[in-house]
């Protein structure tokens, strides 16, 4: 008899989604609560496959954000499992020890939450002996090493191991109980349940090893249909790992070349292909599009200086389209150099050239942009200050992007004003 578990982990439930909610409420509201759909599809699924168990690697909350409303509501999914005899098997995360209510909840006494000391759970499937062991820290930040607290594995048993780690390291995430794929490996467990990294990977050898990734994306950084683990434990102690898709929200980028579009009404039409031919290859229910317009058009400045109109109609195409969604455009389109009569170039393109590579390269208007920017983000609280790079590289790079596309703006509206053709 085969034993069955659902693997998942990083829900983050109530993470906060600013930058959305600043520019379109309604798709905040589908984004804010694409996670609750996520773990409600993550239950639908375990009822659906009659597993044995669901596994959660940490990280089911988002930091103290976390409101009584989505205790209940956890509490309520959990209970859905109880009912049909699916145990779970939880430990805490980073974000889960930052949550208020993480010691109030209540849950079903099917529901095994590891604590601050290594445990192992043994479980019989039929012929199989099963040992699950997990370990949790109390705290947000776990500069050390997790694996040596863990209890080695039980002889002729298959073992289980859940943990919330950051590996070797990720771009984007925390340097969270670091470790390495053959440490793990090496240690002698059948199947390492983990979390903490945002992107799936599996590793297959001695023992396998899954990170399966973030179930719900909240932002472009997290692109792509998502999914969790459906793990099935055979007779022979063969291990098969199935991903199985559960996201919502499936925030995708679109690239539109624009290059040679001289009328509105054709890079509308392009834009709208770009985006069913997105809409039908895309796996969750919504799409959420990041739009980038590049290539030499007549009409980059004009692009600029009615992006709201821009904006307007592709939202109305996406929404023809049926769900939908335009996360945000990007504009790196450029005027193409046009020679006039008398063989130099267009004012326009002149002066574009001029401010590009002399007025932008000031040191005193760099400085000045600088001092703005410093400003503004010493002004925003720690968790939104990410938009101007994560060191002094990136934050370099983000003013010379700010003076360029100031220079743009300029041009746009310098430009004169045309008709559609």
């Amino acid at each position: 008899m085969a034993f069955r578990f659902v693997h998942t982990a990083d829900l983050h439930l109530d993470s906060p989604l600013r930058s959305l909610a600043l520019r379109n409420p309604d798709l905040a509201a589908l984004v804010g609560d694409a996670s609750r759909r996520a773990l409600v599809a993550i239950i639908d699924l375990c009822l659906d496959e009659q597993v044995d168990a669901l596994v959660i690697a940490g990280d089911l909350y988002d930091g103290d954000q976390t409101s009584m409303k989505t205790a209940r509501f956890l509490a309520s999914q959990m209970e859905r499992l109880h009912a049909a005899g699916i145990d779970v098997f939880k430990v805490r995360g980073n974000h889960d020890a930052m949550s208020r209510i993480t010691q109030e909840l209540i849950l079903p006494p099917s529901v095994k939450v590891f604590g601050g000391r290594a445990e192992a759970v043994e479980l019989k499937r039929g012929g199989l002996d099963i040992v699950v062991h997990g370990l949790s820290f109390a705290r947000p930040h776990a500069p050390e090493s997790l694996l040596p607290k863990f209890r080695r594995p039980v002889g002729d048993a298959v073992n289980i191991g859940i943990m919330h780690t950051s590996l070797a390291g990720s771009a984007g995430h925390d340097l969270y109980a670091p470790c390495s794929v053959a440490e793990l490996q090496g240690w002698g467990f059948d199947y390492w349940a983990l979390g903490h990294i945002h992107a799936r990977s599996q590793h297959e050898g001695a023992g396998t090893v899954v990170m399966p990734g973030i179930p719900q994306g909240r932002d472009i950084n997290e692109a792509g249909p998502k999914t969790v683990s459906l793990v099935t434990l055979h007779d022979d102690r063969r291990l098969t790992v199935e991903q199985r898709l559960v996201s919502l929200a499936q925030f995708e980028r679109v690239a539109v070349d624009l290059g040679g579009v001289a009328s509105w009404s054709e890079a509308i039409g392009l834009i709208e292909r770009a985006l069913a031919t997105q809409r039908e290859h895309t796996a969750s229910d919504h799409l959420v599009a990041r739009l980038s317009l590049t290539g030499a058009t007549p009409l980059a400045w004009r692009l600029r200086r009615d992006r709201d109109l821009l904006l307007a109609e592709t939202e109305q195409r996406a929404q023809r389209l049926g769900r939908t969604w335009i996360d945000r455009i990007e504009l790196a389109t450029e005027a193409p150099s046009v020679a006039t009569a008398a063989g130099t170039a267009d004012p326009l393109v002149e002066l574009r050239a001029l401010m590009q590579s002399d007025i932008v390269g000031r040191h005193a208007i760099r400085q000045s942009i600088r001092e703005l920017a410093e400003a503004v983000r010493d002004d925003l609280p720690p968790d939104a200050r990410g938009f101007g790079g994560e060191d002094e590289t990136g934050f370099e790079a983000f003013l010379t992007q700010l003076l360029e596309e100031g220079s743009e703006e300029v041009m746009a509206r310098l430009a004169p004003a045309t008709g559609d053709e």
